[in-house]
């Protein structure tokens, strides 16, 4: 049984970590003019702080955006070794497009941050698709930057031409105040040998080069699944185009190119038809976004993981759990 000794001391130990906890806290002392104040050593009052947290005289609430899944986020990005991620929360009765819509708002809250981080007159990628629209149509102005965004794949020829490339890199440099860089092409061709002579045309070649020095990129990632193939639905594959892809192992792409479900695309013949961005070179962009959600898409998502052509992942929490589950099966 402790005694009044005891007692007191403790009694004594936590109005000194009340003291310290209230300078730190609320008052917004650093350790050091804490230890100056109470005469002790600059260690001791870290000590003392972690203390108070432990025993609960202090407690510390982090008010967290009911709409995203930090636990999600934080998985992600372990998991993969991405910069950072956005997981929309709770969305389970919502539409798919109110679920795009809305994973769209939280890329371009990551891209508003970022975009003021880049040095003025930068250049930025953007690809195509829906995912990308949502995000830019997301996105905040930041005319002042004046930044530069450039098409980083061929044209797809989308029935919505606001998700394809041109539209699109046109509408977030109005945005961002700079200058717009078509790629002057389609992103697939029929044969490798015209995609090389489209290569030797000085638009497309400057075109290309712009491409492979932008500091950031928007894209999606594709599935090869027909129900939402968007190479189908912008009539580039065939169905029977998408049971050929998957008997080779394949199972999305972005930015054009093919991958199987480690990431690989090398030797895939498709991809020696594609006007764009290589992967390889898509891997040394120091910030990649891509916005992509649905189950379908999950093992794309994953095979782009794998591959490490993404920096960052904007999805939502059913897809994420998805992607997660599949990669601990798939060890």
């Amino acid at each position: 049984m402790n005694g009044p000794h005891d007692a007191t001391s403790e009694s004594v130990r936590d109005d000194l970590l009340v003291t310290v906890a209230s300078l730190y806290y609320e008052h917004n002392q650093n350790q050091q003019q804490i230890a100056e104040r109470l005469d002790v050593s600059r260690s001791s009052v870290s000590r003392m702080i972690k203390e108070a947290r432990d025993r609960g005289i202090v407690e510390i609430h982090i008010h967290k955006p009911a709409y995203r899944d930090f636990d999600l986020e934080y998985a992600l990005v372990e998991r993969f070794g991405l910069r950072d991620a956005r997981v929309l929360r709770g969305y389970e009765m919502q539409s798919d497009g109110e679920r795009l819509q809305a994973v769209g708002r939280l890329a371009a809250g990551y891209l508003d941050r970022v975009l003021e981080m880049l040095p003025d007159h930068a250049c930025i990628g953007i690809a195509w698709g829906t995912g990308a629209y949502a995000a830019v149509a997301s996105l905040s102005e930041h005319r002042h930057k004046q930044i530069d965004v450039v098409q980083i794949i061929g044209s797809v020829g989308a029935p919505n031409p606001l998700i394809d490339g041109p539209d699109l890199a046109r509408v977030l440099a109005g945005k961002l105040g700079g200058r717009h860089y078509y790629l002057h092409a389609p992103v697939l061709v029929e044969q490798p040998s015209l995609r090389d002579m489209l290569y030797q045309e000085p638009t497309v070649s400057e075109g290309l080069r712009r491409a492979s020095g932008v500091a950031l990129a928007v894209t999606g990632i594709g599935t090869v699944e027909v129900e939402m193939s968007s190479f189908l639905r912008a009539g580039h594959l065939t169905k029977q185009d998408l049971t050929d892809l998957q008997a080779k192992g394949i199972v999305g792409e972005t930015c054009g190119r093919f991958f199987d479900d480690q990431g690989r695309c090398d030797g895939y013949a498709i991809n020696q038809r594609v006007v764009g961005i290589e992967l390889e070179q898509l891997r040394e962009v120091p910030r990649v976004i891509a916005v992509a959600l649905g189950r379908p898409k999950a093992l794309s998502i994953l095979g782009a993981l794998r591959g490490r052509y993404l920096k960052v992942l904007a999805t939502d929490d059913l897809t994420a759990r998805a992607v997660l589950d599949l990669d601990q099966k798939n060890k």
